[in-house]
This record gives structure tokens, sequence and C-alpha cells, in this order.
């Protein structure tokens, strides 16, 4: 969703019109903390942005399903030995379980998680 807000297209590139796209929970928690932690000259415009995003794009919630799906990433990711960041098993696990896939332009997060798909935007020069 960072891709979305600049102007470099890059999402566009990616995601279609005929793209049935969602967003998780945690991904809108993560927009409104932007909100709460832009400064006084962006702050209008950014509250702006995640205000339409999440007017405009459905969000997955974090129901019984999702935590079970997220059980079974952390239990994977502790027994391989390759911790990741909270927020990003929170995305995966929703994105697995409701069969999505997941736009995102760095996929350290989720490189290697069994069921999780990936679509890998343009890297910004």
């Amino acid at each position: 969703m960072i891709a979305a807000e600049r102007p470099s297209g890059a999402l566009d590139e990616v995601v279609g019109d005929e793209d049935d796209v969602a967003i998780a929970a945690i991904t809108a928690a993560e927009l409104i903390v932007g909100v709460h932690l832009a400064d006084h000259r962006h702050k209008a415009a950014r509250s702006a942005f995640v205000d339409r995003v999440l007017s405009t794009i459905p969000i997955e919630p974090y129901d019984l399903e999702v935590a079970r799906g997220h059980a079974e990433l952390l239990a994977h990711v502790r027994t391989v030995g390759r911790p990741r960041g909270a927020h990003d098993l929170l995305i995966a696990a929703t994105a697995r379980i409701r069969t999505r896939t997941i736009v995102t332009a760095d996929t350290t997060g989720f490189d290697d998680l069994p069921g999780v798909s990936l679509r890998l935007l343009p890297t910004q020069p």
C-alpha cells in the first residue's frame, strides 16, 4: 500500500483492474499508524489517502480461521529457525487462508512460507 501512495505507478504495473484486491486487518492498522506518525506537513495528505484506501478496499478480518493459519506459520518459522516479523506473518496467514496473493516490493518476510503466494512489485530506482 505504500507504493500506492507514491506517484511511481509501480502498483499499477502489478495489480490490474480485474484483480480482486483486499488488505489484511493488520495492514489497515499499519496504514493508520502511518497517519499518526506523519509529520505536520504530510499528515493531512496521508490521512486522506488512508481514508480513501479504507473506504474502497475490503479488509480481510483476523478471525479464528486466520488465527489457525497464523499459528501454523508461527510454528513453521520457529521449526525451520527463520523468524519473521509479526505483522508479516499476520499478512501471510490472511493471504494463505483467504487464497490471496501478497503483492509486495520486499519478499524477505514472506519467502519460503508454505502455501503463501507472492507477486513482486518492480523495484524503484
